[in-house]
């Protein structure tokens, strides 16, 4: 009898070789009309890229050709989560095709304004799990700090599209705007590891991040600070020398860094990897499942073998939340357990992240994977391996 993971797998090495060619190369990015006069010290300038961001549809008509799916997407999508792109993120778009994964994670389409039944505006529950003003508080010794609303670019899948914009945040005094979240902090000693996050808490000013920083690091219990950004993905001209001996400063600081494919991963991306590496930093990815995206086996194989060649460990792989305008991006959950299946036995321990999917309603990141475990009885074990091969195991 055939082993059906054994004819998936000779399916999955069928197919390879002729998805897997070379991906098309990026565009110098002087040979897009709309940046053909751009200085390379302005291009390298994060608040140059940060002020040019793409905005509308006639900008972003010179750098790619929109189709009518995109071109409703952008003329409807205002207010929070508006359309924001990074010149060097749209530099790395292909022109000609709509289901390039660059492009279609910062491109707004018509998709998004059809919503689910079961689609939420705060899937997770953040919210309701916030003790104090930017602090969410779910699992027992640890919590999140939202620092900023802002990200460099607007992924179109973001979780938190509910906060997440180019608007002026309510509490902008950055003195004072944390103080009820480090108070809470200080006050519950079981609290060991503070993850910041946002927004992207790298889209701050050194200054501005490192007032928060410090305030964490001298809480006597946090013995973990991490910090969640895309910023190394989406624009890695922020990575500068000046920010990573900052951050250096406060080690140990570790960092969960936002990648989804394998075209990300650009000389410049390794550039700003490599830095904060170098600065003692360690790094790991969460990669959100995206339908079209990195829905393949291959394709997720190919990131995170690309990952560990840049020092970044596979940490985590999201189920995409229910979170309202989302429906084209989500995958059944047995995509997610066929990537676990494809990855698990067939590559390195450190090239499998975690498939987890965040409990609706607040319930937590929740494992989900192929299941080993065939049966048990007291003191026996019925196992499988990666290539289907039966075990007993006895204690």
């Amino acid at each position: 009898m055939n082993n059906p993971v054994s004819l998936e797998n000779q399916k999955v090495q069928i197919e390879t070789p002729a998805l897997c060619r070379p991906p098309k190369r990026s565009r110098d990015y002087q040979q897009i009309s709309l940046y053909k006069d751009v200085n390379p010290l302005d291009w390298e300038d994060w608040h140059w890229q940060l002020k040019h961001r793409i905005r509308t549809k006639e900008d972003l008509e010179q750098i790619i050709k929109l189709t009518p799916e995109e071109e409703k997407g952008i003329d409807k999508a205002k207010g929070r989560l508006a359309m924001a792109i990074t010149p060097y993120w749209a530099s790395q778009m292909d022109a000609d095709d709509p289901n390039c994964p660059i492009r279609r994670q910062a491109v707004p389409v018509h998709a998004e304004f059809c919503i689910s039944p079961h689609e939420m505006a705060d899937p997770c529950a953040e919210d309701r799990d916030s003790p104090a003003a930017h602090l969410v508080h779910r699992y027992p010794d640890r919590v999140l700090l939202l620092s900023t609303d802002h990200c460099a670019m607007y992924c179109r899948h973001c979780t938190r599209r509910r906060l997440v914009g180019d608007h002026e945040e309510k509490d902008s005094n950055s003195e004072t705007k944390f103080d009820a979240a480090v108070e809470y902090i200080k006050s519950n000693r079981k609290i060991r590891d503070v993850l910041i996050s946002g927004g992207d808490p790298l889209i701050l000013e050194d200054e501005a991040l490192e007032a928060l920083v410090a305030k964490i690091r001298a809480i006597s219990h946090v013995e973990l600070l991490r910090i969640g950004t895309r910023i190394p993905v989406t624009l890695p001209q922020r990575i500068t020398e000046k920010l990573v001996q900052m951050l250096k400063k406060y080690s140990p600081i570790w960092m969960s860094i936002h990648f989804n494919h394998p075209k990300e991963i650009t000389k410049r991306c390794k550039m700003a990897c490599d830095m904060l590496s170098e600065s003692g930093i360690p790094l790991g990815s969460q990669s959100v499942l995206l339908k079209g995206i990195n829905d393949r086996p291959y394709i997720m194989k190919r990131l995170v073998h690309d990952l560990l060649q840049i020092r970044v460990r596979p940490y985590y792989i999201y189920q995409c939340d229910p979170v309202r305008g989302t429906q084209h991006f989500r995958t059944p959950v047995a995509t997610g357990i066929n990537i676990i299946e494809k990855l698990r036995g067939h590559t390195s321990g450190y090239a499998v992240p975690t498939y987890v999917i965040d409990g609706p309603g607040g319930g937590g990141k929740i494992p989900v994977g192929p299941n080993y475990i065939l049966s048990q009885a007291k003191g026996k074990y019925v196992l499988r391996n990666y290539k289907g091969k039966i075990y007993t195991y006895l204690e």
